[in-house]
Protein backbone atom coordinates (compact mmCIF):
# COMPACT_ATOMS: atom_id res chain seq x y z
CA UNK A 1 0.00 0.00 0.00
CA UNK A 2 1.34 3.44 -0.96
CA UNK A 3 1.74 6.24 1.56
CA UNK A 4 -1.06 8.12 -0.24
CA UNK A 5 -3.42 5.16 0.15
CA UNK A 6 -2.52 4.98 3.85
CA UNK A 7 -3.13 8.72 4.17
CA UNK A 8 -6.52 8.54 2.43
CA UNK A 9 -7.50 5.54 4.58
CA UNK A 10 -6.56 7.57 7.66
CA UNK A 11 -8.72 10.50 6.55
CA UNK A 12 -11.64 8.17 5.82
CA UNK A 13 -11.32 6.71 9.34
CA UNK A 14 -11.13 10.18 10.92
CA UNK A 15 -14.25 12.20 10.03
CA UNK A 16 -14.21 13.94 13.43
CA UNK A 17 -11.58 14.82 16.02
CA UNK A 18 -12.85 11.99 18.24
CA UNK A 19 -12.54 9.45 15.44
CA UNK A 20 -9.09 10.79 14.55
CA UNK A 21 -7.80 10.51 18.13
CA UNK A 22 -9.07 6.94 18.33
CA UNK A 23 -7.49 6.03 14.98
CA UNK A 24 -4.08 7.41 15.98
CA UNK A 25 -4.22 5.48 19.26
CA UNK A 26 -5.34 2.31 17.47
CA UNK A 27 -2.46 2.44 15.00
CA UNK A 28 0.10 3.16 17.71
CA UNK A 29 -1.21 0.33 19.90
CA UNK A 30 -0.73 -1.99 16.92
CA UNK A 31 2.92 -0.88 16.97
CA UNK A 32 3.25 -1.83 20.63
CA UNK A 33 2.44 1.49 22.29
CA UNK A 34 0.73 1.02 25.66
CA UNK A 35 -2.48 2.90 26.50
CA UNK A 36 -2.05 5.23 29.49
CA UNK A 37 -4.99 5.66 31.87
CA UNK A 38 -4.85 9.21 33.23
CA UNK A 39 -6.31 8.08 36.55
CA UNK A 40 -3.57 5.47 37.06
CA UNK A 41 0.13 5.67 37.92
CA UNK A 42 2.02 7.36 35.08
CA UNK A 43 4.48 5.29 33.08
CA UNK A 44 7.73 6.46 31.50
CA UNK A 45 9.06 2.95 30.99
CA UNK A 46 11.16 2.52 27.83
CA UNK A 47 8.93 2.18 24.78
CA UNK A 48 5.78 3.81 23.47
CA UNK A 49 2.81 5.18 25.39
CA UNK A 50 -0.45 6.75 24.18
CA UNK A 51 -3.32 8.60 25.83
CA UNK A 52 -6.64 9.86 24.49
CA UNK A 53 -8.49 12.77 26.09
CA UNK A 54 -11.68 13.67 24.23
CA UNK A 55 -10.76 14.55 20.66
CA UNK A 56 -7.04 14.85 21.43
CA UNK A 57 -4.37 12.17 21.45
CA UNK A 58 -0.93 12.31 23.06
CA UNK A 59 1.83 9.77 22.44
CA UNK A 60 5.34 9.59 23.85
CA UNK A 61 8.25 7.29 23.14
CA UNK A 62 10.85 6.84 25.88
CA UNK A 63 14.23 5.59 24.61
CA UNK A 64 16.49 3.39 26.68
CA UNK A 65 18.62 5.65 28.83
CA UNK A 66 16.10 8.49 29.11
CA UNK A 67 16.13 10.15 32.52
CA UNK A 68 15.68 13.52 34.21
CA UNK A 69 18.57 14.91 32.15
CA UNK A 70 16.69 14.25 28.90
CA UNK A 71 14.61 16.75 26.93
CA UNK A 72 11.33 16.51 25.04
CA UNK A 73 11.14 16.62 21.25
CA UNK A 74 7.53 17.49 20.51
CA UNK A 75 5.56 17.56 17.29
CA UNK A 76 2.21 19.29 17.67
CA UNK A 77 -0.83 19.24 15.38
CA UNK A 78 -4.61 19.31 15.68
CA UNK A 79 -7.37 16.81 14.98
CA UNK A 80 -10.29 19.18 14.31
CA UNK A 81 -11.41 20.94 11.12
CA UNK A 82 -14.14 23.44 10.25
CA UNK A 83 -17.57 21.91 9.78
CA UNK A 84 -21.19 21.88 10.89
CA UNK A 85 -21.75 20.76 14.50
CA UNK A 86 -25.10 19.20 15.37
CA UNK A 87 -27.12 21.22 17.88
CA UNK A 88 -28.42 19.46 21.03
CA UNK A 89 -31.92 19.04 19.54
CA UNK A 90 -31.01 18.50 15.90
CA UNK A 91 -34.18 17.17 14.23
CA UNK A 92 -36.73 19.60 12.77
CA UNK A 93 -39.15 19.88 9.82
CA UNK A 94 -39.56 22.67 7.26
CA UNK A 95 -41.92 22.75 4.26
CA UNK A 96 -42.21 18.97 4.19
CA UNK A 97 -38.45 18.38 4.52
CA UNK A 98 -36.72 16.75 7.47
CA UNK A 99 -33.62 18.75 8.38
CA UNK A 100 -30.79 18.86 10.90
CA UNK A 101 -30.03 21.92 13.04
CA UNK A 102 -26.32 22.73 12.99
CA UNK A 103 -23.91 25.30 14.37
CA UNK A 104 -21.03 26.45 12.17
CA UNK A 105 -17.73 25.32 13.69
CA UNK A 106 -14.59 27.30 12.90
CA UNK A 107 -13.85 29.36 9.81
CA UNK A 108 -15.52 27.15 7.22
CA UNK A 109 -15.68 28.28 3.58
CA UNK A 110 -19.46 28.05 3.58
CA UNK A 111 -20.03 27.77 -0.16
CA UNK A 112 -17.95 24.56 -0.32
CA UNK A 113 -20.36 22.70 1.97
CA UNK A 114 -23.22 22.93 -0.49
CA UNK A 115 -24.15 20.05 -2.82
CA UNK A 116 -21.99 17.46 -1.06
CA UNK A 117 -23.07 14.28 0.63
CA UNK A 118 -22.18 14.63 4.30
CA UNK A 119 -21.50 12.08 6.99
CA UNK A 120 -22.20 12.67 10.68
CA UNK A 121 -19.43 11.55 13.02
CA UNK A 122 -18.06 11.92 16.52
CA UNK A 123 -18.77 10.84 20.07
CA UNK A 124 -22.06 9.69 21.61
CA UNK A 125 -22.63 9.12 25.33
CA UNK A 126 -25.51 6.81 26.28
CA UNK A 127 -27.48 6.89 29.51
CA UNK A 128 -25.46 4.01 30.93
CA UNK A 129 -22.38 6.27 30.78
CA UNK A 130 -20.76 4.42 27.88
CA UNK A 131 -18.92 6.35 25.16
CA UNK A 132 -19.37 5.40 21.51
CA UNK A 133 -17.76 6.52 18.25
CA UNK A 134 -19.95 6.86 15.18
CA UNK A 135 -19.58 7.56 11.47
CA UNK A 136 -22.96 7.36 9.73
CA UNK A 137 -21.82 7.50 6.13
CA UNK A 138 -23.54 9.85 3.64
CA UNK A 139 -26.94 10.91 5.04
CA UNK A 140 -27.10 14.71 4.73
CA UNK A 141 -26.87 17.30 1.97
CA UNK A 142 -26.96 21.09 1.89
CA UNK A 143 -28.72 21.91 -1.42
CA UNK A 144 -27.91 25.11 -3.28
CA UNK A 145 -30.65 27.50 -4.30
CA UNK A 146 -31.10 27.47 -8.08
CA UNK A 147 -29.55 30.47 -9.84
CA UNK A 148 -32.98 31.31 -11.28
CA UNK A 149 -34.14 32.09 -7.73
CA UNK A 150 -30.97 33.90 -6.62
CA UNK A 151 -29.93 36.81 -8.83
CA UNK A 152 -27.33 38.45 -6.60
CA UNK A 153 -23.71 38.80 -7.69
CA UNK A 154 -22.32 37.58 -4.36
CA UNK A 155 -23.22 34.24 -2.81
CA UNK A 156 -23.51 34.90 0.91
CA UNK A 157 -25.74 32.40 2.71
CA UNK A 158 -27.40 33.35 5.99
CA UNK A 159 -25.50 31.35 8.60
CA UNK A 160 -28.63 30.51 10.61
CA UNK A 161 -31.28 29.94 7.96
CA UNK A 162 -29.44 28.78 4.85
CA UNK A 163 -26.93 26.33 6.37
CA UNK A 164 -29.29 23.62 7.70
CA UNK A 165 -28.75 20.31 5.81
CA UNK A 166 -31.61 18.11 4.61
CA UNK A 167 -31.99 14.55 5.89
CA UNK A 168 -35.18 13.40 4.16
CA UNK A 169 -38.38 14.59 2.47
CA UNK A 170 -41.93 13.50 3.21
CA UNK A 171 -40.77 11.23 6.03
CA UNK A 172 -41.86 12.94 9.26
CA UNK A 173 -40.45 10.16 11.43
CA UNK A 174 -36.94 10.50 9.96
CA UNK A 175 -34.40 11.47 12.62
CA UNK A 176 -30.66 11.91 12.47
CA UNK A 177 -30.44 10.66 16.05
CA UNK A 178 -32.29 7.48 15.05
CA UNK A 179 -29.64 6.89 12.37
CA UNK A 180 -26.86 7.51 14.90
CA UNK A 181 -28.50 5.22 17.46
CA UNK A 182 -28.85 2.40 14.94
CA UNK A 183 -25.18 2.75 13.96
CA UNK A 184 -24.00 2.30 17.56
CA UNK A 185 -26.54 -0.44 18.35
CA UNK A 186 -28.83 1.36 20.83
CA UNK A 187 -32.30 2.88 20.87
CA UNK A 188 -32.66 6.58 20.19
CA UNK A 189 -33.98 7.27 23.71
CA UNK A 190 -30.82 5.70 25.15
CA UNK A 191 -28.71 8.61 23.83
CA UNK A 192 -27.86 11.04 26.62
CA UNK A 193 -25.61 13.56 24.79
CA UNK A 194 -23.23 13.79 21.86
CA UNK A 195 -20.39 15.67 20.15
CA UNK A 196 -21.22 15.26 16.46
CA UNK A 197 -20.02 17.11 13.37
CA UNK A 198 -20.42 16.79 9.61
CA UNK A 199 -17.66 15.85 7.17
CA UNK A 200 -17.46 15.33 3.43
CA UNK A 201 -18.42 11.71 2.83
CA UNK A 202 -16.51 11.46 -0.45
CA UNK A 203 -13.23 9.58 -0.24
CA UNK A 204 -10.08 11.53 -0.97
CA UNK A 205 -8.34 11.03 -4.31
CA UNK A 206 -4.97 11.44 -6.01
CA UNK A 207 -5.29 13.42 -9.25
CA UNK A 208 -3.43 15.72 -11.60
CA UNK A 209 -1.10 15.66 -14.58
CA UNK A 210 2.61 15.58 -13.72
CA UNK A 211 2.86 16.55 -10.03
CA UNK A 212 0.50 14.19 -8.13
CA UNK A 213 -2.05 16.12 -6.08
CA UNK A 214 -4.36 14.98 -3.29
CA UNK A 215 -7.94 16.21 -2.82
CA UNK A 216 -9.74 15.37 0.41
CA UNK A 217 -11.61 16.82 3.33
CA UNK A 218 -10.06 17.65 6.73
CA UNK A 219 -6.46 17.80 5.49
CA UNK A 220 -6.21 20.91 7.68
CA UNK A 221 -4.98 19.40 9.84
CA UNK A 222 -5.07 15.63 9.31
CA UNK A 223 -2.15 16.07 6.89
CA UNK A 224 0.04 17.05 9.84
CA UNK A 225 -1.49 14.48 12.19
CA UNK A 226 -0.77 11.68 9.74
CA UNK A 227 2.75 12.88 8.94
CA UNK A 228 3.44 13.00 12.70
CA UNK A 229 1.96 9.53 13.17
CA UNK A 230 4.12 8.07 10.39
CA UNK A 231 7.22 9.74 11.85
CA UNK A 232 6.47 8.52 15.38
CA UNK A 233 5.87 4.94 14.22
CA UNK A 234 9.06 4.92 12.17
CA UNK A 235 11.11 6.33 15.05
CA UNK A 236 9.69 3.74 17.45
CA UNK A 237 10.21 0.86 15.03
CA UNK A 238 13.83 1.77 14.44
CA UNK A 239 14.49 2.58 18.07
CA UNK A 240 17.57 4.35 16.74
CA UNK A 241 17.67 7.85 18.17
CA UNK A 242 20.92 9.78 18.45
CA UNK A 243 19.99 11.07 21.91
CA UNK A 244 18.07 10.20 25.07
CA UNK A 245 15.25 12.69 24.51
CA UNK A 246 11.61 11.67 24.93
CA UNK A 247 9.68 11.87 21.64
CA UNK A 248 6.20 13.36 21.94
CA UNK A 249 3.31 13.52 19.47
CA UNK A 250 0.64 15.99 20.60
CA UNK A 251 -2.52 16.15 18.46
CA UNK A 252 -4.88 18.67 20.06
CA UNK A 253 -8.57 19.37 19.51
CA UNK A 254 -10.39 22.72 19.11
CA UNK A 255 -7.60 24.60 17.29
CA UNK A 256 -10.13 25.94 14.79
CA UNK A 257 -12.05 27.70 17.58
CA UNK A 258 -9.18 29.06 19.67
CA UNK A 259 -7.79 25.99 21.48
CA UNK A 260 -9.27 26.95 24.87
CA UNK A 261 -10.58 23.65 26.19
CA UNK A 262 -9.58 20.71 28.36
CA UNK A 263 -7.98 19.04 25.36
CA UNK A 264 -7.02 22.07 23.28
CA UNK A 265 -3.51 23.49 23.03
CA UNK A 266 -4.42 26.32 25.44
CA UNK A 267 -5.55 23.75 28.01
CA UNK A 268 -3.43 21.65 30.36
CA UNK A 269 -3.08 18.44 28.34
CA UNK A 270 0.47 18.85 27.01
CA UNK A 271 1.77 20.23 30.30
CA UNK A 272 0.12 17.27 32.04
CA UNK A 273 1.87 14.75 29.77
CA UNK A 274 5.28 16.43 29.97
CA UNK A 275 5.10 17.07 33.71
CA UNK A 276 3.96 13.57 34.62
CA UNK A 277 6.49 11.97 32.28
CA UNK A 278 9.30 14.08 33.74
CA UNK A 279 8.22 13.12 37.26
CA UNK A 280 8.12 9.44 36.27
CA UNK A 281 11.69 9.81 35.02
CA UNK A 282 12.75 11.04 38.45
CA UNK A 283 12.71 14.80 37.90
CA UNK A 284 11.60 17.10 40.71
CA UNK A 285 9.86 20.40 39.97
CA UNK A 286 13.10 22.31 39.34
CA UNK A 287 14.46 19.51 37.16
CA UNK A 288 11.24 19.44 35.11
CA UNK A 289 11.72 23.13 34.32
CA UNK A 290 15.24 22.25 33.23
CA UNK A 291 13.83 19.54 30.96
CA UNK A 292 11.48 22.12 29.39
CA UNK A 293 14.39 24.51 28.83
CA UNK A 294 16.23 21.81 26.87
CA UNK A 295 13.14 20.90 24.82
CA UNK A 296 11.75 21.97 21.46
CA UNK A 297 8.47 21.77 19.57
CA UNK A 298 7.57 21.55 15.89
CA UNK A 299 4.05 22.94 15.49
CA UNK A 300 2.73 21.35 12.28
CA UNK A 301 -0.33 22.87 10.64
CA UNK A 302 -1.42 23.58 7.08
CA UNK A 303 0.50 26.29 5.20
CA UNK A 304 -0.62 28.51 2.33
CA UNK A 305 0.58 27.68 -1.17
CA UNK A 306 0.64 30.59 -3.58
CA UNK A 307 -2.69 30.68 -5.46
CA UNK A 308 -2.29 31.27 -9.21
CA UNK A 309 -5.58 33.20 -9.44
CA UNK A 310 -4.87 35.40 -6.40
CA UNK A 311 -1.12 35.98 -6.52
CA UNK A 312 -1.58 39.48 -5.10
CA UNK A 313 -2.78 38.04 -1.80
CA UNK A 314 0.69 36.62 -1.18
CA UNK A 315 3.93 38.32 -0.22
CA UNK A 316 5.73 39.13 -3.49
CA UNK A 317 9.10 37.80 -2.31
CA UNK A 318 7.84 34.58 -0.66
CA UNK A 319 5.93 32.19 -2.90
CA UNK A 320 5.75 28.72 -1.36
CA UNK A 321 4.05 26.35 -3.76
CA UNK A 322 2.66 22.84 -3.75
CA UNK A 323 5.23 20.25 -4.79
CA UNK A 324 8.30 22.07 -3.48
CA UNK A 325 8.43 20.78 0.09
CA UNK A 326 7.27 21.66 3.62
CA UNK A 327 6.87 25.32 4.53
CA UNK A 328 8.47 27.15 7.46
CA UNK A 329 5.94 29.75 8.67
CA UNK A 330 7.29 33.08 9.93
CA UNK A 331 5.50 36.19 11.21
CA UNK A 332 7.09 39.25 12.80
CA UNK A 333 3.96 39.89 14.89
CA UNK A 334 4.18 36.46 16.52
CA UNK A 335 1.19 34.91 14.81
CA UNK A 336 3.67 32.07 14.34
CA UNK A 337 6.19 31.07 17.01
CA UNK A 338 9.14 30.58 14.64
CA UNK A 339 12.33 32.50 15.40
CA UNK A 340 15.87 32.26 14.06
CA UNK A 341 16.83 29.49 16.50
CA UNK A 342 13.85 27.28 15.75
CA UNK A 343 13.81 27.95 12.00
CA UNK A 344 17.40 26.73 11.90
CA UNK A 345 16.48 23.68 14.01
CA UNK A 346 13.69 22.66 11.63
CA UNK A 347 15.48 23.37 8.38
CA UNK A 348 18.56 21.42 9.52
CA UNK A 349 16.21 18.46 10.11
CA UNK A 350 14.90 18.88 6.56
CA UNK A 351 18.45 18.87 5.24
CA UNK A 352 19.31 15.69 7.17
CA UNK A 353 16.26 14.04 5.62
CA UNK A 354 17.09 15.29 2.13
CA UNK A 355 13.79 17.19 2.06
CA UNK A 356 13.40 20.56 0.27
CA UNK A 357 11.82 23.36 2.26
CA UNK A 358 10.21 26.74 1.64
CA UNK A 359 9.31 29.79 3.72
CA UNK A 360 6.03 31.65 4.15
CA UNK A 361 5.51 35.17 5.40
CA UNK A 362 2.29 37.14 5.07
CA UNK A 363 1.44 40.06 2.83
CA UNK A 364 1.22 43.22 4.97
CA UNK A 365 -2.23 43.97 3.55
CA UNK A 366 -3.65 40.52 4.39
CA UNK A 367 -4.30 39.44 8.01
CA UNK A 368 -2.24 36.43 9.08
CA UNK A 369 -3.79 33.38 10.68
CA UNK A 370 -2.29 31.60 13.65
CA UNK A 371 -2.04 28.10 15.08
CA UNK A 372 -1.01 26.10 18.16
CA UNK A 373 2.66 27.16 18.00
CA UNK A 374 2.39 30.52 19.80
CA UNK A 375 0.08 28.95 22.41
CA UNK A 376 2.54 26.15 23.20
CA UNK A 377 5.50 28.54 23.30
CA UNK A 378 3.64 30.97 25.57
CA UNK A 379 2.30 28.36 27.99
CA UNK A 380 5.43 26.26 28.39
CA UNK A 381 8.35 28.47 27.32
CA UNK A 382 9.54 25.78 24.92
CA UNK A 383 11.37 26.74 21.71
CA UNK A 384 8.81 26.33 18.92
CA UNK A 385 8.73 26.52 15.13
CA UNK A 386 5.60 26.61 12.95
CA UNK A 387 5.67 24.52 9.78
CA UNK A 388 3.20 22.90 7.40
CA UNK A 389 2.40 21.23 4.11
CA UNK A 390 1.54 23.83 1.41
CA UNK A 391 -2.19 23.75 0.66
CA UNK A 392 -4.85 25.32 -1.54
CA UNK A 393 -8.56 25.55 -0.67
CA UNK A 394 -7.77 25.74 3.06
CA UNK A 395 -10.95 25.41 5.19
CA UNK A 396 -12.89 24.14 2.19
CA UNK A 397 -14.92 20.97 2.64
CA UNK A 398 -12.39 19.46 0.21
CA UNK A 399 -8.81 20.74 0.31
CA UNK A 400 -5.76 20.17 -1.88
CA UNK A 401 -2.11 19.29 -1.18
CA UNK A 402 0.79 17.72 -3.04
CA UNK A 403 1.53 14.01 -2.66
CA UNK A 404 5.31 14.52 -2.43
CA UNK A 405 4.94 17.29 0.15
CA UNK A 406 2.97 14.96 2.39
CA UNK A 407 5.67 12.29 2.18
CA UNK A 408 8.43 14.84 2.73
CA UNK A 409 6.67 16.25 5.78
CA UNK A 410 6.72 12.85 7.48
CA UNK A 411 10.38 12.35 6.62
CA UNK A 412 11.37 15.78 7.96
CA UNK A 413 9.46 15.25 11.22
CA UNK A 414 11.14 11.87 11.65
CA UNK A 415 14.56 13.48 11.13
CA UNK A 416 13.70 16.08 13.78
CA UNK A 417 12.59 13.39 16.23
CA UNK A 418 15.53 11.02 15.87
CA UNK A 419 18.38 13.30 14.75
Amino acid sequence: MSISDEFLDFIAASPSSYNAAHEVARQLEEEGFVRQDESAEWSAAPGGHVMVRGGAVMAWYVPEGADKNSAFRIVGSHTDSPGLVLKPTPDFDSAGWQQVAVEIYGGALLHTWFDRELTVAGQVVTKDGEHHLVNTGPILRLPSLAIHLYRQDEFKPDRQHNMQPVLSVGTPDASVLSVVAEKIGVEKDEISAFNLITADAQRGAVFGVGEPLIAAGRMDNLASVHASLVAMKNAAQKGAVAHNDVLVMAAFDHEEVGSSSRFGAAGPILADVLGRTGRALGANEEERYQMFARSSCVSADAAHSVHPNYVGKHDPTHHPIIGKGPVTKINGNQRYASDATTVSLWERACERAGVPFQRFVGNNDVPCGSTIGPITATRLGIDTVDVGVPMLSMHSAREMVGERDQVWMGEAIEAYLVG
